[in-house]
């Protein structure tokens, strides 16, 4: 497999952290936000200073910034708009990701030079959409995530070698068809289609007859009620060989309001997995250890989408929680010396056993044979959440490495 055949590994970037854990952990690619017109409103995003400075260090380093663009724009969205393209075309941006085709114009006319990326808000589900988006300035298209293989082979065939396919490959799925749902904005005034979605979808639901108020009753043979919406993750780690022949060349992850572990974990798999890929693209074996890695991460039970046809496992009807099974322990911010300069993130203790994360590589143990502070003080533990740490250890580990610590029991979180 050719590099410049190679799929791309795209990662996501909700603030600097989050970035910086994409671009050390192996993105050729980030998407993110800034502080308006983007899909997701929750997380930190960024700043225009701090957009400009991104796009800066992720050049420096080789990485192509996109920026989401994809909100359904209304009226009042509409004004400020021109002055913010014309700032991401200053700052060299990669290309911008739209899904509204009255956006996609406005670049067209007002930075006809910047790339643009169809959202898989677009809901592209066949070739005449594609080829269509691609003679009006599209050089990319996001994939509906409802599209089988099958289907993607046929687009595939149909359109331009030169326009490119993205799609997502891991991360949160949406009951709504390509995400475009009206059930946040109807249920709480937070709308989805501008980046607010409260994820009413994750509830827990029951039904009540109008003439027996407050008795509640359960959609499924539950007493805690049915979460009927509740759709699992996306991973389709195991299958890039298929992804890759069916003609898709950006394996996207979401996961923009995930944290920097999830960020750097997942992307770090997706690249080592691609490698293993590039290497002998005709017998892609993936090792238990990567397969693992997903599942070290907060995460729903996992799926394969709609990739092998009509998904028969989809949904998860017991909760809308995550399962947890690691934390950051802390993260590594130089070694000297023998000694590992940490940042501290959660509780942990001498004699633990911790696990190293780091960029390309499998992990490994540490344990842990005593614990400093940055007097070089001894410590019973370390309790105090971005305490400098000092740690004994008789091998070098990069700024940013990870060092996790498995739960005793794995945790579920509930949204």
């Amino acid at each position: 497999m050719e590099k410049r055949n190679r799929p791309e590994v795209l990662a996501p970037a909700g603030d600097r952290e989050r970035l910086a854990a994409a671009v050390q952990y192996g993105a050729d690619a980030v998407y993110l936000g800034g502080k308006d017109f983007g899909m997701r409103a929750s997380p930190l995003n960024f700043t225009e200073e701090e957009l400009a400075q991104a796009v800066a260090d992720c050049h420096r380093q080789g990485v192509k910034v996109y920026v989401t663009c994809n909100i359904l724009p209304r009226e009042t969205d509409l004004a400020p708009l021109p002055a913010y393209l014309h700032f991401l075309q200053e700052v060299g941006v990669d290309a911008l990701i739209v899904a509204d085709v009255g956006v996609m114009m406005l670049c067209r006319r007002e930075i006809p030079q910047m790339a643009l990326h169809m959202s898989t808000q677009t809901g592209v589900v066949n070739h005449l959409t594609a080829c269509e988006l691609h003679r009006m300035g599209a050089i990319r298209v996001v994939l509906a995530r409802e599209l089988s293989l099958e289907e993607i082979r046929e687009i595939r065939r149909n359109t331009p070698p030169e326009l490119e396919l993205e799609a997502f490959v891991h991360g949160a799925m949406c009951m709504s068809f390509s995400g475009r749902c009206v059930l946040s904005n109807y249920l709480t005034g937070r709308d989805a289609n501008r980046g607010e979605c409260a994820q009413p979808c994750r509830w827990s639901y029951h039904l009540m007859e109008e003439k027996r108020p407050g008795q509640y009753f359960p959609v499924f043979e539950d007493e805690d009620g049915s979460y009927l919406l509740n759709a699992k993750d996306l991973c389709m780690i195991e299958h890039l060989d298929q992804l890759a022949d069916a003609g898709i060349g950006s394996f996207k992850i979401e996961g923009r309001a995930k944290s920097f572990y999830y960020v750097a974990t997942i992307t770090n798999a997706y690249r080592c997995a691609v490698q293993l890929l590039e290497k002998n693209p005709g017998r892609y074996r993936l090792p238990s250890w990567l397969l693992e890695e997903t599942r070290k991460v907060s995460h729903r039970q996992y799926c394969t989408g709609f990739y092998f046809e009509r998904p028969e496992d989809g949904q998860y009807y017991e909760n809308g929680g995550y399962i947890r099974t690691y934390d950051v322990a802390a993260v590594v911010e130089s070694y000297e010396k023998g000694t590992l300069f940490c940042t501290q993130r959660n509780r942990f203790f001498p004699g633990e056993t911790l696990e190293i994360l780091a960029p390309g590589r499998q992990p490994s143990p540490l344990v842990v044979p005593a614990i400093f502070d940055e007097d070089g003080q001894p410590l019973a533990a370390a309790r105090h959440p971005m305490q400098l740490l000092r740690i004994p250890c008789d091998r070098s580990l990069p700024q940013g490495t990870i060092l996790r610590r498995q739960q005793q029991t794995p945790v579920s979180v509930e949204r």
